[in-house]
Parts: C-alpha cells; sequence; structure tokens
C-alpha cells in the first residue's frame, strides 16, 4: 500500500509542480503572437521595458533553435513601490513572459508567484502577487484565442 501512495504522489507531483507556471499555445505565427501580445500587455496597462532575444545566445551555444524572446512589462510606480518595501523581490521584478516558436505554434510562457508567497505575509504584498498574476492569465488568454 505504501508503494502504490508513493507512486501515486510521484505521479501527480509533476501537475503540482506545473502550477507554478502559466502556459498557453497560440496557433498564430510568432511575429503575430509577439504582436498580440505586446497589444495585450498595453491594454492591461502595463508598459514594456524591454524584450530580450534569447534565442541568440542558444544559437551561439550550439542549441538549435526558433524564435524565442522575454517580455519584461509593468507598471513602473508600482514597481518601484512594491521594490522599495521589498527590496529583496527585485530580481522577480519587473514581470516577465517568455515566448517561443515550437513546431509551427507558439508558446507563452510566466512563472507565477506561487513559489514566494511561503515567505512574505504581508497582506498587500499577497494581494500584489494575485492582482499580477490575474493580469499575466488575462494578458496570456488574449494571445491564446486571438485570430
Amino acid at each position: 500500500m505504501k508503494r502504490f501512495l508513493l507512486l501515486a504522489l510521484l505521479l501527480v507531483s509533476p501537475l503540482l509542480a506545473a502550477q507554478d507556471l502559466f502556459m498557453v499555445r497560440s496557433q498564430l505565427p510568432f511575429p503575430e503572437a509577439m504582436s498580440v501580445l505586446q497589444q495585450s500587455i498595453g491594454e492591461s496597462g502595463f508598459h514594456i521595458s524591454r524584450v530580450q532575444r534569447v534565442d541568440i545566445g542558444l544559437t551561439k551555444s550550439g542549441y538549435k533553435t526558433d524564435k524565442y524572446r522575454i517580455v519584461f512589462f509593468g507598471d513602473l510606480d508600482e514597481l518601484h513601490a512594491v521594490s522599495d518595501r521589498h527590496p529583496d523581490l527585485i530580481p522577480s521584478l519587473p514581470l516577465k513572459i517568455a515566448i517561443f516558436a515550437e513546431n509551427g505554434e507558439t508558446l507563452l510562457l510566466a512563472s507565477s508567484f506561487k513559489h514566494l508567497r511561503p515567505f512574505y505575509t504581508s497582506p498587500d504584498l499577497l494581494q500584489k502577487f494575485d492582482q499580477w498574476e490575474s493580469a499575466i492569465r488575462e494578458i496570456l488568454e488574449r494571445v491564446r484565442v486571438a485570430e
């Protein structure tokens, strides 16, 4: 019985870990999905701070990869206020979404704040995490359903 429970736990644990990430697939080609992503970020009240090309570094290291970017975004005043109160959060900010092409599809991936929640008890900060996660899910959903 213990072996069965252990096996069941091992089979379920990847699903639990996956809750730390938000991922969607878009049928749009990469350039169009990237455009919809940037537009959706703006519609959500955020500003894009930069777009980092990851594919260049990967190909220089010998990996074969298609288009791969990380889009960094946020509300500047909000990010400053949070980082002033919690400077240890600076490495986790601004918000970011990875977007990459794979087999004719475009995938978008973002991290939740689940891994940070155990370290913070401030109701205001936990509410901010909720707001950011909700906004990220909405942005990803807009890209997923875009035609």
